[in-house]
């Protein structure tokens, strides 16, 4: 709709105009205050705004602004559909763009996700003013749908009633009496095309209640439709980081001290000097940047300078890893979760017992960190992918020792991410190294510096133990695992360090984000799950599923340990007890009768596993073996989906069979040990992830039902690793509690 310009002249402190979001330096009781924000959308000529979300061209084009980084998961598609179906529009018309940064389209859910150990101490109504405060838009969690279908829907919505009442003041009819399709809006015979009416509809006023689409008929939500970022990346044209291109750009490589307290020590700048095209080299303490007129020059002269710095203290090796996790068990734990009496169903009893560990787990996206950056008349422009648009403009700011309103940031689509790209690291040294050359410059790490600088997903353990009644029956559960507080970690990294003014923020202490997921969905009477923090002294940050993939493997890995012990089958020790479950008990039978299981039998090489979590169900069912040469080999995965209502059912298979992958490569590799407080991983190569001749044969079905949607890009994650674990047990008769598998004996 259109703003009334008038207005402006009436805002107060609590009205805020936003030219680009506001930092997290708020006071408590002014953060509380209500307070109304302005769109800040642009339109171009021949465009008509209509609120934050879009806008509708003369030609009848839509543009929608997508506020979440697209990395694969399809947003620029699922969020659009959205409005799409609630105006009317022809798909055909319909476009995207990035949204600028503005508190209206912050990501509360994500950052409660993300960031619940700093925020879930407030208030609920405190916390959600201040995350829309501070203007965290945020991609992550599984969240982009849950926690916009709502304004979308509206937004849509709000843009039909303009164009029927556009409409129906041409007519002289009653706006109700008017429809849209397919792009047309119509009243019996009566019919123009959106772009006749947009500039009309946008000086129109909205009632007080807007009603959503209730027509029959064809509808574009729920439906296949196809994505809007495939074609441009098919043919080369959408714009990534790397294809940035500025009149007198240089490149950048950066080389990066150890993890810890680590200062640079010594760089030979004269071998640098002789590689062609080499222009300038770029120290602080924590790194040095080699720029030269072509990036390949640049990552040369890198390896030629042959960087030092100081040894940092403690050392971290894996074996320190080890046993950081286990002294953890030692210290008291904090209980996180509980039901029952679990000391009087222990007391005397007898226990099964059991520990697990995960290593550390790289992202390792296809994409490696990158920013292009210039500074120009006291402004500093940036290009990048990020999850956390705002918070990458701040960290560039603090770098480059400028006013986050003198920093202006383009959001550019992600070449994958699962989660790497919520870090700012790029973005700040980029802006430090733009105001430094002078000119601009574009920034990338190489494949073995991103593996060397990633935030991994944390090595943990756990320590399960279980009682069985005498029918058999699981009475008791108690769940110690030992991980570190990576929320509180990356919450002080990307928060710089405090929750709200005035509330200083915990690095260290039991966080309910290590331990999520460790709750099984099970019937149990008595159960407990207890946090032991770790300090392994390697940096760690959020990963596709976050905890969800070593809790997972945790539990469903025990729960196929106790079917054994309770000598029943696999699948109905399970259902026993989901019958408060029914859409997860459902997702079982599902996936026991697509794949044809057999009972875990052993020599049957099948295992099964399922989970629930960010309002979704899925079971997977794994067929694998050993190879002669003691190699993992998954022949097949079904999964089956609950996800609830769902918006485009291709995007949602698309995330599951992309999330059972990168599932697969959890469980056979993608993992590091360290040596001296550097990661022992340098090239892809060495990760042992899955090729296509090592891919399984993939069955997805999709549940479908009404339910309120949940989430899909991340729900295939945990529950793989798990179902080939129990697999291989049903294949060899040896139970694999590590990941990656085999590990423990290579």
């Amino acid at each position: 709709m259109a703003v009334d310009t008038s207005t402006r002249s009436k805002l107060d402190r609590r009205t805020l105009l936003i030219g680009g979001g506001v930092g997290v330096g708020l006071v408590v009781a002014w953060a509380a205050w209500p307070r109304t924000y302005l769109p800040n959308l642009t339109a171009a000529s021949g465009e008509s705004l209509f609120g934050a979300w879009l806008k509708i061209g003369t030609d009848g084009h839509v543009t929608v602004a997508v506020p979440q980084c697209e990395e694969g998961q399809g947003v620029y598609t699922a969020m659009p559909q959205i409005i799409a179906d609630e105006l009317g529009a022809d798909w055909k018309m319909v476009g995207v763009e990035p949204a600028p940064l503005n508190p209206l389209y912050a990501n509360p859910l994500a950052a409660e996700e993300l960031f619940e150990a700093a925020l879930g101490p407030l208030p609920e109504a405190l916390r959600r003013a201040h995350i829309r405060r501070s203007g965290l838009m945020l991609t992550g969690a599984s969240t982009s749908i849950r926690n916009f279908e709502g304004e979308l829907r509206h937004a849509g919505a709000a843009a039909r009633v303009l164009l029927a009442k556009a409409a129906a003041k041409r007519w002289g009819v009653d706006w109700k009496s008017v429809g849209t399709f397919n792009g047309i809006v119509y009243q019996g015979n009566q019919k123009l095309g959106f772009g006749a009416l947009a500039a009309e509809a946008a000086d129109q006023s909205l009632p007080d209640d807007v009603p959503l689409q209730t027509a029959e008929g064809p509808r574009l939500h729920g439906q296949p439709l196809p994505r809007l970022d495939a074609p441009p990346k098919v043919d080369g044209s959408a714009n990534f980081a790397a294809d940035i291109r500025l009149p007198d750009m240089v490149f950048a490589s950066i080389r990066q001290g150890p993890v810890g307290e680590a200062g640079l020590v010594k760089v030979d700048r004269a071998a640098a000097n002789r590689i062609p095209g080499m222009l300038a080299v770029v120290t602080t303490d924590a790194w040095v940047a080699a720029v030269a007129d072509n990036w390949w020059a640049a990552d040369r002269a890198i390896d030629a300078m042959r960087p030092r710095f100081r040894t940092p203290e403690p050392v971290v090796n894996s074996d320190t890893i080890e046993q950081a996790l286990s002294a953890a068990f030692d210290a008291k734990g904090s209980r996180l979760a509980e039901a029952g009496d679990l000391s009087a169903q222990f007391r005397g009893a007898q226990l099964v017992s059991a520990e697990y560990r995960v290593g550390l787990a790289l992202h390792a996206p296809l994409e490696p960190m990158t920013a292009t950056a210039v500074h120009r008349e006291g402004r500093l422009t940036l290009w990048l992918p990020t999850q956390a648009p705002g918070l990458a403009r701040a960290a560039a700011a603090r770098a480059a020792g400028l006013d986050e309103g003198s920093v202006i940031l383009h959001p550019t689509m992600a070449g994958g991410s699962f989660g790497a790209k919520l870090e700012s690291d790029a973005a700040a040294q980029a802006a430090l190294l733009a105001m430094r050359i002078g000119r601009p410059v574009q920034l990338t790490w190489s494949r073995g510096e991103d593996f060397r600088r990633d935030r991994f997903r944390p090595a943990a353990a756990g320590r399960i133990s279980a009682r069985l009644n005498p029918q058999k029956q699981l009475t008791g559960w108690l769940a110690k695992i030992a991980a570190p507080s990576t929320g509180r970690e990356l919450a002080g990294r990307l928060l710089h360090g405090a929750a709200l003014p005035g509330i200083g923020l915990a690095l260290s202490g039991s966080d309910p984000g290590a331990v999520a997921g460790a709750v099984p969905p099970y019937a149990i009477p008595n159960f407990a799950v207890d946090h032991h923090p770790a300090e392994i002294g390697v940096p760690t940050g959020y990963w596709r599923s976050g905890a969800h993939s070593y809790t997972c493997f945790f539990t469903e890995s025990f729960l196929d340990e106790l079917a054994h012990v309770a000598e029943q089958d696999a699948l109905s020790f399970r259902m026993a007890m989901l019958g408060a479950q029914p859409r997860l008990a459902r997702c079982l039978q599902t996936v026991a009768q697509l794949g044809g299981w057999q009972g875990g039998q052993p020599g049957s090489g099948q295992g099964i596993a399922c989970h629930s979590f960010r309002g979704s169900h899925i079971a997977v069912l794994a067929e694998a073996q050993l190879t002669t040469d003691r190699r993992v080999k998954v022949e097949r995965l079904v999964a089956a989906v609950d996800c609830g209502r769902m918006v485009n059912p291709d995007l949602v298979t698309q995330q599951i069979e992309g999330g059972l992958l990168f599932g697969l490569a959890g469980a056979v590799g993608s993992s590091t040990g360290f040596t001296e407080n550097v990661a022992d991983v340098r090239d892809i190569t060495e990760l042992r992830l899955p090729a296509l001749a090592d891919c399984p044969d993939i069955t997805v079905e999709l549940i479908r039902n009404n339910e309120e949607p949940g989430g899909a890009s991340e729900l295939a994650v945990p529950p793989v690793a798990p179902a080939i674990a129990n697999a291989l047990q049903a294949a060899t008769g040896v139970r694999f509690r590590r990941l990656p598998l085999l590990s423990d004996i290579e």
